[in-house]
């Protein structure tokens, strides 16, 4: 399991569910920046004529998307870099002043983020389970801001919940309804904010009529929350739709049938002026045809427990599944 990237994978959807205006994606401080060559731009990191810099977040998931957008936009004809960088806090800015162009991002996650910077903290979710709507308010809230979200795919990275195998054949569980139904007590592995926010403990309880007997302050989706969960200490875990370790734990995600989670479906942001050209719509549009939750669970299974280069991962899936000009699946 990465201990960090997978943190801060976990953090950013933890705080999108709350509508956070702040993404941590790992902790660190601003001195975290890097520039990761992916063909094109000179010695210094500085683009040239006709380059894309594709921003990064620092956990694996999102570095193994910025790979992949650099191999579509490479096969597309353009020269491009990748800038890694810690947090939402400090790569929005740069997308929206053009020293960033392309940014993998998360629908309900950007929503959010950008609705808290513009109305305040305490501003009414725009996010929803809806990812049409999702995707539609977060164009109004980034187009003024000079950025140009893309479509959107069907891959899904958000909050889930997962239990162990035997416990769910137990009792019959393949979903969150039939958790509820079941009537057993839950003890649920979780960050401590979980019975503060509602997509958490009052939103499993309202929604599904489960029944959270306590919450277990364990970092979210970390090794510890689910060895508690295997060890029977917790019946439950909160982790993400991707977490590409559960069966390392013997544990399963119960699915959310009645829609708990926003929408935080993957889709490219750029910046409007210097990458909002059709041409590069349609090279990172081929992604959507392809690319499914389950993908996005394996690319992170190859890096976190392969320890395989997130480039090497990226490379492989776009000649995988046929993305590039001469390349068939």
């Amino acid at each position: 399991m990465s201990r960090t990237p997978r943190r801060a994978r976990t953090t950013r959807a933890l705080l999108a569910a709350a509508g956070v205006a702040t993404l941590t994606a790992g902790l660190a401080a601003c001195g975290g920046d890097s520039l990761e060559k992916s063909g094109g731009g000179d010695a210094s990191g500085r683009p040239g004529e006709g380059s894309l810099v594709i921003g990064s977040a620092s956990f694996t998931e999102s570095k193994v998307l910025a790979e992949i957008y650099a191999g579509l936009l490479k096969d597309a004809g353009y020269s491009t870099s990748i800038k890694t960088v810690d947090a939402r806090e400090l790569y929005e800015p740069e997308l929206e002043n053009g020293k960033i162009d392309v940014v993998p991002e998360y629908a309900a996650t950007l929503a959010e983020f950008l609705n808290k910077k513009q109305n305040g903290k305490d501003a009414p979710t725009v996010a929803s389970a809806d990812a049409d709507a999702t995707v539609k308010a977060l164009r109004k809230l980034a187009e003024p801001r000079g950025l140009k979200v893309l479509d959107a795919g069907r891959a899904v990275d958000q909050n889930a919940f997962a239990v162990t195998k035997e416990f769910a054949a137990k009792h019959q569980l393949k979903t969150l309804s039939d958790l509820g139904a079941a009537k057993e007590r839950i003890k649920l592995a979780a960050g401590d904010e979980c019975p503060q926010r509602p997509f958490c403990q009052p939103g499993l309880e309202k929604t599904y009529g489960i029944d959270v007997t306590g919450i277990d302050p364990l970092e979210v989706g970390s090794t510890q929350a689910k060895q508690a969960v295997k060890s029977g200490k917790d019946q439950m875990v909160l982790t993400t739709t991707t977490d590409a370790t559960l069966e390392q734990f013997g544990l399963v995600l119960l699915e959310d049938d009645k829609k708990l989670q926003n929408s935080d479906n993957v889709l490219p942001v750029v910046n409007a002026k210097k990458a909002g050209a059709q041409k590069i719509a349609d090279a990172l549009g081929k992604l959507n045809r392809v690319l499914t939750t389950a993908d996005l669970t394996e690319l992170n299974k190859k890096v976190d427990a392969q320890r395989l280069k997130p480039a090497d991962v990226a490379a492989q899936y776009l000649k995988d599944k046929g993305l590039l000009t001469g390349e068939k699946k």
